[in-house]
């Protein structure tokens, strides 16, 4: 130990990083697990994921299997027979359901601009003390997270504001979360004062400051809400339901549903099914996986920031 500690700091071998899978230290006045302990643990989290991931892997191998498969089946297939994607081609090759997903799409990626946009600007112009109102307006955001006026006055006014039948009223009405606003507030709220003050000294404006330091210190907190935001629109259907009438603009969720309670039969799809080419079943199934895929794969890419993003703005407050 002396002779590591005589050589030059240069010269000293450089300390193991522990490895991101190894379990946290444990306080030393923290029993070790019994083994019995880690078997129960072990069993239910194996309980858990099996009663998560079985109904996924049923909606991913019945929309891949053909009509005969599902009618042997009686339903809903378990163990797969081969693997066709002829609902896949079918369902994007035109018709109602493909064109659902491009609003969905379209929609997701206009709405959660828009969304990111107003609520970091009112984030972070309430995060300055010295704002103009910016007391009564944090006020009047709170009052509406406890308070709101019903869903025939907000119905009257997007009718009255003509966003009927517009994609806007797939937007606008939930544009805008407080409760993101005030994450994203406590957020800004925690970076050093000292380093807004200095960027003021050498010039800098509010629109410098926020593009320039404000927003590259809170990229976890600002991957978090927009993948909120992101999620919540592509999942949205209720709007749609309310201010549309025109099939061709509705979303996939909405088509989904249609779907999945037999209303109506996506145009293009009536004749192979009434022929006997295509499984009514799978073609639900596959809507599902289409609606479940884009979530699931940006999910883990902001699964890491979840931790310091929105915990550390949660606790800022």
């Amino acid at each position: 130990m002396t002779a590591v500690l005589d050589q030059p700091a240069a010269e000293r071998p450089a300390p193991k990083k522990p490895s991101p899978w190894a379990a946290p230290p444990r306080p030393v006045w923290e029993e070790e697990p019994s083994r019995s302990g880690l078997a129960s643990k072990g069993l239910v989290l194996g309980i858990a994921c099996l009663a998560i991931l079985f109904p996924l892997w049923v909606v991913i191998v019945t929309s891949l299997q053909s009509k005969k498969t599902i009618d042997e089946a009686g339903g809903l297939v378990v163990v797969p027979k081969g693997i066709t994607f002829v609902a896949y081609q079918e369902l994007l090759s035109g018709g109602q359901v493909q064109r659902a997903a491009l609003v969905s799409i379209g929609v997701t990626v206009v709405g959660t601009l828009f969304s990111m946009a107003v609520s970091v600007l009112s984030a972070y112009g309430l995060s300055r003390s010295g704002s103009l109102g910016h007391r009564w307006i944090l006020m009047t955001l709170l009052a509406t997270m406890f308070f709101g006026a019903g869903l025939i006055p907000t119905y009257l006014l997007v009718q009255a504001l003509g966003l009927t039948d517009t994609y806007l009223a797939l937007i606008l009405p939930s544009a805008v979360s407080v409760f993101n606003i005030l994450v994203l507030r406590s957020f800004f709220m925690g970076i050093s004062p000292e380093l807004i003050d200095s960027a003021r000294i050498d010039g800098a404006g509010d629109w410098r400051i926020l593009w320039k330091i404000v927003m590259p210190l809170s990229r976890a907190v600002l991957a978090v809400i927009a993948l909120f935001y992101a999620v919540g629109y592509w999942s949205a259907w209720f709007n749609a339901s309310i201010y549309l009438t025109d099939q061709d603009m509705m979303p996939l969720q909405n088509v989904m549903i249609q779907l999945v309670q037999k209303q109506e039969r996506p145009v293009g799809l009536t004749a192979q099914i009434n022929t006997g080419q295509l499984s009514p079943l799978a073609i639900q199934m596959a809507v599902m996986v289409m609606a479940l895929l884009p979530v699931a794969v940006l999910s883990p890419f902001v699964q890491k920031h979840f931790k310091k993003g929105m915990l550390t703005g949660a606790v800022k407050g």
